[in-house]
């Protein structure tokens, strides 16, 4: 099976074990998000699996492909450009305490995108599952991108498989990023 998924791969900062943010000076830096975590989890299933993102060209976007690349993903259709990759610190609970994430992407690479920015649209469409998580309620140009996706993998016939995220720290009450 190919699988291609779309959308955002963000740098994860975290301290170690279950410390609160800061109690120690060291926090681990590692890569994830939705649609990056699926097509690595399918890669290890043993698909083929395609990402399609937008990583600025620096050191961290470069970090970013070596990461999907060591875990298998094909990043052959990941545009370049933009000025930073999306942060998040994420706090991992304990006991009582519930876990705690802190979201730093105001100017993604990602966010940055607009339609027709994949030519072609997306790589070929052939069983695959395009995945996006919240920016296209964000932002117009993921949305029309998100759009310009699925029609493309609809006309070859493959399955569609949309997660649309909402959450509240990223989102207002009108639909716009904050």
């Amino acid at each position: 099976m190919k699988t291609v998924t779309f959308g955002e791969i963000m740098l994860r900062l975290s301290p170690p074990g279950f410390e609160r943010f800061f109690q120690s000076p060291v926090l681990s830096a590692t890569f994830g998000g939705g649609e990056a975590n699926v097509a690595v989890s399918l890669a290890h299933f043993g698909h083929e699996s395609h990402f399609v993102t937008k990583l600025p060209a620096n050191p961290i976007g470069d970090a970013a492909l070596k990461t999907l690349r060591a875990e298998g993903v094909r990043p052959g259709h990941i545009r370049r450009g933009g000025e930073r990759v999306g942060i998040y610190f994420a706090e991992t609970g304990a006991s009582q305490r519930a876990s705690t994430v802190v979201y730093d992407r105001t100017g993604a690479a990602i966010a940055q995108v607009q339609a027709g920015e994949f030519p072609g649209g997306h790589p070929r469409w052939r069983g695959v599952v395009p995945r996006h998580g919240d920016h296209p309620g964000a932002r117009t140009g993921p949305a029309a991108c998100t759009r310009e996706a699925i029609d493309a993998a609809r006309a070859a016939g493959a399955k569609v498989s949309l997660d649309l995220n909402y959450r509240a720290k990223l989102w207002t009450a009108s639909g716009h990023a904050k």
